[in-house]
C-alpha cells in the first residue's frame, strides 16, 4: 500500500464554479448560485447512447426492460420531497457544475420517482414528481470491488470488462455504497486520460481539500502510476478510482446517471 502525500495537485485555469482535480480527488468549490444557474463548460465529445424516453408523467409505474436502469433528468431546478405527496423539503438543482441533473431512479409511486442525489451525505435520496422529470434508461452498470481492487462494467446485465483499479488508501479510503455517474469532466492533463467520470460519491475522510472545496470521487486515468496498478490493482489514491488508459476508454459510452456500486 502506498500512502501519498497531501499536497495540492496540478494547477489549472478553472473557475471556482466547476470541479478541480487534485491528486486523485475531485474538488468542488462552487457556490449555491453556481449550482442554481448551471455555469456551462466544455467537455469532450462522446457518442450518443441509444436511451429511450419514457412517459415520465404517466400515472402508472415506468417499467425498465431487463438489464436497463431508469434515469430521471430534472426539468430545471425542481422541488424535492421526503415522501410522495408530503411536504416539500428543498430543491434538486437543474444542473451540477454545468451538467444536467440525471439521477438514477430507485423507487416509484404513482406520479412519483425516488432518486439518488449527488449531494452530501453519501446515500442521500429524495422523491420528485413525475411531471418534473424526463425518464430515460441506461444499459450500463459499474461495480467497484475494493477487496479485489478491480472495476467491472456490465451492459444489459452481462459483464463486459473486469479491470485492475487504483483505489483509496487505508488513510483515505474509497467510500462504499450506491452511487452513480454524475457528470463527464474534461481532463486537466494527459495522465488523467481523455476524460473523467465524476461520481456522486464524496470522500468520508476528506471534507475539504486544503481549502479548495469538497472532495468528490472520480474515475480517471492512472496519473503516471500505471505500473503500480499493474494487472492486479493497488491502493494508492485519495479515494478516486484510477484505471489504465485502455480500460478507461471502454467507459466512454457510459451515460450520466448510470448506477455505480462500490463494495468493500
Amino acid at each position: 500500500m502506498r500512502t501519498p502525500s497531501r499536497r495540492r495537485g496540478p494547477a489549472s485555469a478553472r473557475s471556482a464554479s466547476r470541479p478541480r482535480i487534485a491528486l486523485g480527488i475531485l474538488t468542488a468549490a462552487a457556490s449555491a448560485a453556481a449550482l442554481a444557474t448551471g455555469c456551462s463548460h466544455d467537455v469532450p465529445a462522446r457518442p450518443a447512447v441509444a436511451a429511450r424516453v419514457h412517459a415520465g408523467t404517466s400515472p402508472g409505474p415506468v417499467a425498465a426492460p431487463a438489464g436497463w436502469s431508469l434515469i430521471a433528468t430534472t426539468k430545471g431546478t425542481i422541488p424535492r420531497y421526503a415522501t410522495p405527496g408530503g411536504r416539500r423539503d428543498g430543491t434538486v438543482p437543474g444542473r451540477w457544475y454545468g451538467s444536467a441533473s440525471s439521477l438514477p431512479v430507485i423507487g416509484q409511486r404513482p406520479g412519483w420517482f425516488r432518486v439518488r442525489l449527488v449531494t452530501r451525505p453519501n446515500g442521500s435520496t429524495a422523491w420528485v414528481r413525475a411531471a418534473d422529470v424526463t425518464i430515460t434508461d441506461t444499459p450500463y452498470r459499474i461495480v467497484v470491488n475494493l477487496a479485489a481492487e478491480h472495476l467491472r462494467l456490465y451492459r444489459l446485465g452481462k459483464q463486459i470488462m473486469n479491470a485492475p483499479a487504483g483505489i483509496g488508501t487505508e488513510q483515505d479510503p474509497t467510500p462504499t455504497g450506491q452511487y452513480f455517474v454524475a457528470m463527464l469532466e474534461e481532463s486537466p492533463s494527459a495522465g488523467y486520460g481523455p476524460f473523467i467520470l465524476v461520481t456522486s460519491a464524496h470522500s468520508d475522510a476528506i471534507g475539504d481539500w486544503e481549502g479548495s472545496g469538497d472532495a468528490v470521487i472520480a474515475i480517471h486515468g492512472p496519473i503516471g502510476e500505471g505500473s503500480l496498478i499493474g494487472t492486479s490493482g493497488a491502493a494508492l489514491s485519495h479515494g478516486c478510482i484510477r484505471l489504465q488508459l485502455p480500460d478507461l476508454a471502454r467507459l466512454r459510452p457510459v451515460p450520466v446517471g448510470t448506477p455505480i456500486t462500490i463494495t468493500a
